[in-house]
C-alpha cells in the first residue's frame, strides 16, 4: 500500500464551517477529525481535464447509458436513455410491503465448516426458508436472506465536489472502480446501473439532492424476493444532531450532495425510510459508505464486532467505564460534584440504552440489508493516494479484499477489509444488518 497523502477524511474540515452552513460536526467527534493539507495535489480542473483519469489508470467513461462530455476524443456521447429518466416522483412515506411468509424454520446456526474470524473454514450459502429475529425484536418480527438471483440493480454515487471547500479526489474513481468490479464480478449490467458523479454534463447525472432521492426510489422499486441491489456512496460525510431519539450517541449521520449548500444535507432517517423500509423480505440490498461518521449511516440495529458477535451500545460501555472514573474522583474532589457526575453519566447510560431499544423496533427490516461503512459514528474515512491513484480507502479496500478472495463470509470479509487498511489507516470499517445475521455466511451479492 503506498503511502497517505490528502484531505484527512470525507467529511467537513472542522474549523472551517461557515454561519448558516447545513452541515454541523460535534464537539464530541472533532477530535477525530483531523485537518490534512492537500499534500502533492495541484488544484483539480473544473470540470476535470480529458487526461486526468487516463493518467490514473482509469477506463474512460464505460457507462454506455450517460452521455458524455464531447471534449473527451474518441467518445461520442450516447444517446441510449438514463434510467434515472425512468425514476417514479414519490410523495411522502413508501408503504410497507404486505409479505406472506412460508412456515418458519429456526434461525440458521453456524456449520461446523463455516468459517470463524481467523479465516478457517469454508463458507456455507444462506439458507431458504424465513426465521425469527430474536435479539431483542419483537417476537412477531421475521426476515429472510435473498438468494441474490434475481433482478440486479445498482445505485452508485462519487462527489468530488469540484470547486467547493473540502474538495476531494478518488470518489469518482471510486464508483468507476466499484462499477466494473460489479458488472465483472458479480453479473450487474452498465445499463441496470444509475451513476451519479459531478464529472458530468448531463444534469440528471449529478450527484444533486433531488437526483440522489429519485435514484434511491428509483433503485427499491418493484423490489422483489431474491433480488439483488447495491448501493455506493463514496463523498463528504457527517452528523447531526438526532431529533426522534434512535441514536444511542445523540447523533444522525448524513451525506453530502453535491449541492448540499444550497439543498442541506440528507440523513440516515431518511435513507432508512427510503431504501431500507419499504424492502420485501427476501430482497437483498448491499450498501458501502465511504464517508466519514459513517457506521450507521443507513440505521441498521444490528452492528457486529470482528469476532462476529452483536455489539452492545457504545454509550453504554462508555458511560459504565465513566462511573467508575466518577467514583474514583470523588475520592479526591468534592461529594456534589462526584455526585453530579453519577447521576449525569446514570441519565446518558439509560437514555443510550432507551435509543437502542428504539432503534431495534423502528428499524428492524424483514429485507435481507447489508452495509459495510468506511469508519465508526466517530471516526473519518481516507481520501487516498493508493498505487498512484486517488481514491477512497475503504472503496479500495472492499474490492480488494474480494480481489484476493471471492469466498468469504461476511465476517471474514470485515476482517479482510479491516486488514488491507491496516498498514496506515486509523479507520475501523463496520458491518450491520437489518436483522440477526449469521456472519459465517457466504457474502453474495
Amino acid at each position: 500500500m503506498s503511502g497517505y497523502q490528502g484531505f484527512g477524511g470525507y467529511g467537513p474540515p472542522p474549523g472551517q464551517q461557515q454561519p448558516g452552513e447545513p452541515y454541523f460536526v460535534p464537539p464530541h467527534t472533532q477530535a477525530h477529525t483531523p485537518v490534512m493539507p492537500f499534500a502533492g495535489y495541484a488544484p483539480a480542473p473544473v470540470p476535470p481535464n480529458s487526461g486526468q483519469y487516463q493518467q490514473q489508470g482509469q477506463p474512460p467513461f464505460p457507462y454506455p447509458f450517460q452521455q458524455q462530455p464531447s471534449s473527451f476524443p474518441g467518445y461520442a456521447p450516447q444517446q441510449q436513455p438514463h434510467p434515472a429518466q425512468q425514476y417514479p416522483h414519490y410523495a411522502g412515506t413508501p408503504t410497507s410491503n404486505n409479505f406472506s411468509p412460508p412456515p418458519v424454520s429456526a434461525p440458521p446456526q453456524p456449520s461446523s465448516s463455516a468459517p470463524t474470524a481467523s479465516g478457517a473454514g469454508t463458507a456455507v450459502p444462506p439458507p431458504p426458508g424465513v426465521h425469527q429475529f430474536g435479539h431483542g425484536a419483537p417476537d412477531s418480527y421475521l426476515y429472510q436472506y435473498s438468494m441474490c438471483t434475481g433482478q440486479r440493480k445498482a445505485l452508485l454515487i462519487g462527489i468530488n465536489y469540484f470547486g467547493q471547500r473540502g474538495q476531494l479526489r478518488g470518489c469518482i474513481n471510486d464508483v468507476r472502480n466499484m462499477s466494473g468490479y460489479l458488472v465483472t464480478h458479480f453479473g450487474y449490467k452498465r445499463d441496470d446501473m444509475v451513476i451519479l458523479t459531478d464529472d458530468q454534463q448531463n444534469p440528471i447525472s449529478q450527484p444533486t439532492k433531488q437526483n440522489i432521492l429519485r435514484a434511491m426510489h428509483w433503485l427499491v422499486k418493484d423490489a422483489r424476493p431474491n433480488d439483488s441491489l447495491f448501493f455506493h456512496y463514496s463523498g463528504h460525510g457527517g452528523q447531526t444532531e438526532d431529533l426522534d431519539g434512535d441514536e444511542v450517541d445523540g447523533y444522525d449521520e448524513v451525506i453530502f450532495p453535491v449541492d448540499f449548500r444550497q439543498t442541506g444535507h440528507i440523513t440516515d432517517d431518511e435513507m432508512h425510510r427510503i431504501m431500507v423500509a419499504p424492502l420485501p423480505a427476501g430482497v437483498r440490498l448491499t450498501a458501502i459508505f465511504d464517508s466519514c461518521h459513517s457506521g450507521t449511516a443507513l440505521d441498521l440495529p444490528y452492528i457486529y464486532s470482528t469476532q462476529g458477535m452483536i455489539k452492545a451500545p457504545d454509550l453504554a460501555r462508555e458511560a459504565g467505564q465513566g462511573l467508575l472514573n466518577a467514583l474514583s474522583a470523588g475520592r479526591r474532589s468534592d461529594f456534589d460534584g462526584m455526585t453530579n457526575s453519577l447521576v449525569s453519566l446514570v441519565k446518558k447510560a439509560a437514555s443510550g440504552q432507551e435509543a437502542h431499544q428504539r432503534s431495534l423496533v423502528t428499524k428492524t427490516s424483514p429485507a435481507d440489508v447489508v452495509m459495510f461503512s468506511g469508519s465508526k459514528d466517530s471516526e473519518t474515512s481516507a481520501d487516498a493516494n493508493i498505487s498512484s491513484q486517488a481514491t477512497g480507502a475503504m472503496s479500495w479496500a472492499f474490492i480488494n479484499a474480494l480481489k484476493k478472495n471471492p469466498q468469504q463470509s461476511y465476517i471474514q470479509l470485515l476482517n479482510s477489509i479491516r486488514d488491507e487498511l491496516s498498514g496506515g489507516y486509523s479507520q475501523k470499517p463496520q458491518l450491520s444488518c437489518s436483522h440477526p445475521l449469521n456472519t459465517e455466511l457466504l457474502f453474495i451479492v
